[in-house]
């Protein structure tokens, strides 16, 4: 079956600010035959705060920078060494929701650890992806006139001292995790080529799917 395109673009380190500004003029832009586009990158050390967060959820303020944005969810952080994955999709062209892109979303990145042999899963309860009681894989996205953008953060080889600081995703006293403690020392580039590729090849399947069903 025929597929939208999808434009993968690979941005490397790039600060956090600009690029949720240029994912929102995308967004604002962009018509029905914009060709959907996902962003890869890593930013600088950056705490960013969702739509409705709690400032409380700040435990020490630091010199890291905090961003109020216009995802959903509490307070995360990106630095580098963590793979980001931003999604600028026209859901209506996928036929995909929020909730099953939230999914699709959280099996790449499980698919992604269990070809290493590491068990991970996701939560009803609180979207992201855990490797036993540690979260590996934050997500939050924004819709705005049908289409997606922001999307998740993947834990590879990174210092995760910064996130003693906050409450992750308001959850007091949640570990955190990432690839190389699970023994995954496999380029870091590689497992983003790996997880995006998991991203496009799951909707790729999801529309083919919702194509089948609507014969």
């Amino acid at each position: 079956m025929q597929h939208p395109l999808i434009h993968i673009k690979a941005l490397g380190m790039v600060d956090y600010e600009p690029t949720w500004r240029a994912m929102q003029r995308f967004t604002a832009e962009r018509s029905a035959d914009t060709v959907d586009e996902i962003w890869l990158v890593q930013h600088p050390p950056t705490y960013t705060q969702g739509q409705a967060g709690k400032p409380e959820h700040l435990l020490n303020p630091t010199d890291i920078p905090v961003v109020k944005i216009d995802r959903g969810g509490q307070i995360t952080y990106h630095g580098p060494g963590q793979i980001v994955a931003y999604l600028l999709l026209d859901l209506h062209r996928w036929k995909i929701n929020v909730r099953e892109l939230v999914r699709l979303m959280e099996r790449a990145v499980i698919d992604l650890l269990a070809e290493y042999g590491a068990q991970a899963e996701g939560r009803e309860d609180a979207p992201g992806v855990y490797v036993g009681d540690a979260k590996i894989a934050a997500l939050g996205l924004k819709i705005k006139k049908g289409c997606s953008y922001h999307g998740l953060s993947f834990n590879v080889d990174m210092d995760l001292s910064p996130f003693d600081n906050i409450n992750p995703c308001g959850y007091e006293g949640l570990r955190v995790t990432q690839a190389i403690e699970l023994g995954i020392t496999v380029p870091w580039e590689e497992l983003q080529a790996q997880l995006t590729q998991n991203l496009v090849h799951g909707l790729q399947r999801h529309l083919d799917k919702k194509r089948l069903l609507e014969q």
